[in-house]
């Protein structure tokens, strides 16, 4: 039977990671809006068309639209696959469109997993974190320096690289968005019994085993 699973927690509580670990575990698919917007551009379909022309313009990207290309992706898929929701829904009329979505493929929402987090300690993990510009592997400033200061254990390159928006500022700008309008939709999934909390500033193996124990149970 097909697990439908959605993740919630703000930007870098580790819900992209926690996603991928349980595709093969539970026969899943991790869906990521964020891949499927780039996806769907690459594929220069009538829908990537109209998804590339809002994202040049630097608009909001409709949730109509959104919902139309979640869907063409769960249609893809076969009616065993489980799905593991990275990034939607994040406001009320996205968790509406989702259940609706979800109806008409005759699929249902099994557990909502909301990865909680400190926001102090969010800031801290996410602003000292960069990777090897070669290989990719990641570092922390506090938590995991390379082993040879200035060279990658992996590959042994010796560059390095940050995101631009791993900064105090946008973290917190980040924070206090999820708390408006994505906290929000927890009481919707509260009221039907599918929601359980982590906590998502344990390790990546803790929290990976706390979620194995709710989907086991």
């Amino acid at each position: 039977m097909a697990l439908e699973i959605i993740f919630l927690g703000p930007p870098g509580a580790g819900k992209g990671t926690q996603a991928s670990k349980l595709e093969d575990a539970y026969n899943a698919v991790q869906l990521s809006t964020g891949d499927m917007l780039r996806a769907a551009v690459k594929e220069g379909s009538e829908v990537g068309k109209m998804a590339k022309e809002i994202m040049d313009a630097g608009k909001l990207f409709p949730d109509a639209l959104m919902a139309q290309i979640l869907g063409e992706y769960v249609d893809k898929l076969d009616a065993e696959k489980g799905i593991i929701f990275d990034g939607f829904p994040r406001t009320e009329p996205q968790a509406g469109l989702l259940d609706e979505l979800l109806s008409q493929r005759g699929r249902s929402l099994d557990h909502v997993i909301e990865l909680a987090v400190d926001e102090d300690a969010l800031v801290d993990r996410i602003t000292g974190r960069f990777t090897c510009a070669n290989c990719g592997e990641g570092y922390h400033d506090r938590h995991k320096l390379p082993k040879t200061e200035g060279v990658c254990d992996v590959c042994g390159a010796t560059e390095f690289k940050r995101r631009p928006d791993d900064n105090e500022e946008t973290v917190r700008t980040r924070m206090a968005e999820y708390r408006a309008k994505t906290e929000p939709i927890l009481p919707i999934y509260e009221a039907r019994g599918l929601v359980s909390r982590v906590d998502g500033m344990a390790s990546i193996e803790e929290v990976a085993a706390s979620i194995r124990a709710i989907l086991d149970a």
